[in-house]
């Protein structure tokens, strides 16, 4: 019997809910399991290099270590800065404190109520914008930090990984529009990995070199946070600001504030805004609105750590419904925001 197409996409609809919540419900281990998978395409092409020149045995160890390395590096300096901002957080509690009641006794002066006085003073509590920075290092911290099952997991992918051109090719041969799909998922995951990972680099090591100098405290804990914050789309450049210049505040007063400010700005525009956009290029393919959707919707889904790797979830995504369903190509410049003559527009 055949089944209507408003029937189907009920079917369709019902199926994706159900996938969903199973994924909250297993966030834990997918966010471990995505990370492990979007290493081992970050460092496919080594792979591809050194398979050129060593055995396939010889190419899947220097991938495990450079895999390895990459892994234990990031978790001492995310370790190194949660301790430093649990130092700095109370050195500021009574300048926090003491911020927010003079905000609430301007308030009370100008005829606002005691009422609304509290709310407001409630809502503008400072310390919860150093809280904020302590929970986007700490959800990164928490997957790292299980480095059994991670570590495990890489080791397995990295000698399995040798084997998958051949068994794509086979594959191929029988469901062709799903692994070209899984392909742009693959190469797209990369582009954006790869690409954030190392300007995220140039930008926290130009942070931390001119907070330093301007005197702001906690410099190298403010840049190991805006290189976890540029792999949240949209809004991570806006995280990774305000706390180092709510600290340049209480530390040293508006000018010193504004200075951080406009630093901040200033690094974001040419590197974030300009450059790396042209090294990343059209491989991720979802326009600025589905973007800041799906971060909310795996923020969401896997909690914090959604949020850093929302961008791979939703190519994920776009591979499997989309691009691997020859009757839905026509979503894809509806998705990557181009029209479907534009030049700009690569097909996956």
């Amino acid at each position: 019997m055949k089944l209507s197409r408003t029937t189907t996409l009920l079917i369709g609809a019902a199926a994706i809910v159900i996938v969903v919540t199973g994924l909250r419900s297993a966030a834990g281990i997918v966010g471990p399991v995505v990370l492990a998978l979007s290493l081992t395409f970050v460092f496919h092409p080594l792979r591809a290099m050194l398979e050129r020149r060593m055995p396939v045995w010889a190419a899947s160890l220097v991938v495990l270590f450079a895999a390895y390395t990459l892994i234990v590096l990031l978790t001492l300096a995310l370790v190194v800065s949660i301790g430093q901002l649990a130092e700095l957080v109370p050195t500021y509690a009574p300048q926090i404190n003491d911020a927010v009641s003079g905000f609430g006794d301007w308030l009370a002066a100008r005829g606002v109520g005691s009422a609304q006085v509290d709310a407001v003073a409630g809502a503008l509590d400072v310390g919860k914008v150093v809280e904020l920075a302590t929970e986007v290092l700490g959800s990164a911290l928490s997957v790292l930090s299980d480095l059994f099952f991670l570590i495990t997991l890489l080791l397995f992918l990295a000698f399995d990984s040798a084997n998958v051109t051949r068994l794509a090719q086979g594959a191929r041969r029988h469901r062709p529009n799903l692994v070209d799909a899984l392909g742009s998922f693959a190469q797209g995951t990369r582009s954006y990995l790869g690409v954030s990972a190392v300007f995220g680099l140039i930008v926290a090591v130009i942070d931390t070199a001119l907070l330093a100098l301007m005197g702001v405290p906690g410099a190298f804990v403010w840049g190991v946070l805006a290189f976890v914050t540029n792999f949240i789309p949209n809004i991570g450049f806006v995280i990774g600001l305000i706390p180092p210049a709510v600290v340049a505040l209480l530390d040293g007063g508006p000018g010193l504030m504004l200075a951080v400010i406009v630093m901040y700005c200033v690094v974001n525009l040419v590197i974030q805004s300009i450059i790396q956009p042209r090294y990343v290029g059209n491989a991720v393919g979802l326009s600025t609105t589905l973007t800041f959707l799906s971060l909310v919707f795996w923020t969401w889904v896997l909690g914090p750590l959604g949020a850093l790797l929302a961008v791979p979830m939703s190519l994920l995504f776009k591979a499997i419904l989309v691009e691997a369903d020859p009757d839905a190509g026509w979503m894809l410049p509806l998705i990557s925001g181009h029209p479907e003559d534009d030049p700009a527009v690569e097909p996956a």
